[in-house]
């Protein structure tokens, strides 16, 4: 049974041929297929540009989001066939968001906007799953976003990777979380917190100097929408009781690049 790759290649072949009845096989220039910004122009898709689309398509619904800088081959794949990659999750109702300065690649509901995502009734997708984060969690993510806001204005976009020692993030935690008393404890928690927003493709493992790399695709999930978002949270808690660190708060992050 032929997929949908195998079908956009031989749609396109046979147009080519509709357009050029004249021309036949041992005509075609033999580098034609191997054009890397051959379906930018809706040219046949070869066998090799194919299995690119193929293989990157299924890594980005399998992953959510691509980084450029530990997955250059597929990044560029997702880059150079845009155009194609965009047709093949059209019918899915998803979409690809690139980010060329940054170097990142997610995946997007196509039809949920900024609006939608912050208004009371809940968009559903039979692909893309909602993200509940507690509420230290995403006071972790906002504090990381202005980490790498910062980092961005003094150094550029896109230039050098966004890294904060544990050390220099624990006291900016703990004016939220409060102080448990516990060196190692207040440590602990917050290591636990990265780990869980690792798989959210929001920051790198902690390395050996203790550091940890935030992630580029914190521009895009922790955006204005989603913190302000937040901050109306916050003063609605500080008018009533004092919020559980383990309450659940529903929130964007992630929503736009986690598949099932």
């Amino acid at each position: 049974m032929k997929n949908i790759f195998d079908r956009l290649s031989a749609r396109n072949s046979d147009s080519d041929r509709d357009k050029h009845p004249e021309m036949d096989a041992s005509q075609v220039s033999p580098h034609s297929s191997s054009n890397p910004s051959a379906d930018r122009s809706g040219a046949s898709l070869g066998p090799q540009t194919a299995r690119d689309v193929k293989s990157a398509v299924q890594e980005l619904l399998k992953q959510g989001s691509i980084d450029e800088a530990t997955r250059t081959e597929v990044f560029r794949h997702l880059m150079v066939h845009q155009t194609t990659i965009q047709a093949v999750l059209e019918p899915l109702d998803l979409t690809l968001r690139l980010d060329t300065h940054r170097g990142i690649a997610f995946l997007a509901v196509a039809n949920a906007t900024s609006e939608e995502a912050g208004a009371d009734e809940a968009w559903s997708h039979p692909l893309v799953r909602r993200q509940r984060l507690t509420l230290e969690q995403t006071l972790l993510i906002a504090i990381l976003r202005q980490a790498f806001v910062i980092h961005e204005q003094e150094v550029g976009v896109g230039l050098s990777p966004a890294k904060i020692a544990v050390d220099d993030l624990l006291p900016q935690f703990l004016t939220y979380v409060g102080d448990s008393g516990s060196d190692n404890k207040n440590e602990s928690r917050l290591l636990s917190l990265l780990d869980q927003l690792k798989s959210y493709g929001v920051v790198s493992e902690v390395d050996k100097q203790h550091d940890v790399i935030i992630r580029p695709l914190i521009a895009h999930i922790a955006n204005p929408e989603s913190l302000s978002a937040l901050l109306q949270m916050l003063q609605k808690q500080s008018t009533s009781s004092r919020p559980s660190p383990d309450r659940e708060l529903e929130s964007h992050v992630g929503e736009e690049s986690e598949t099932e």
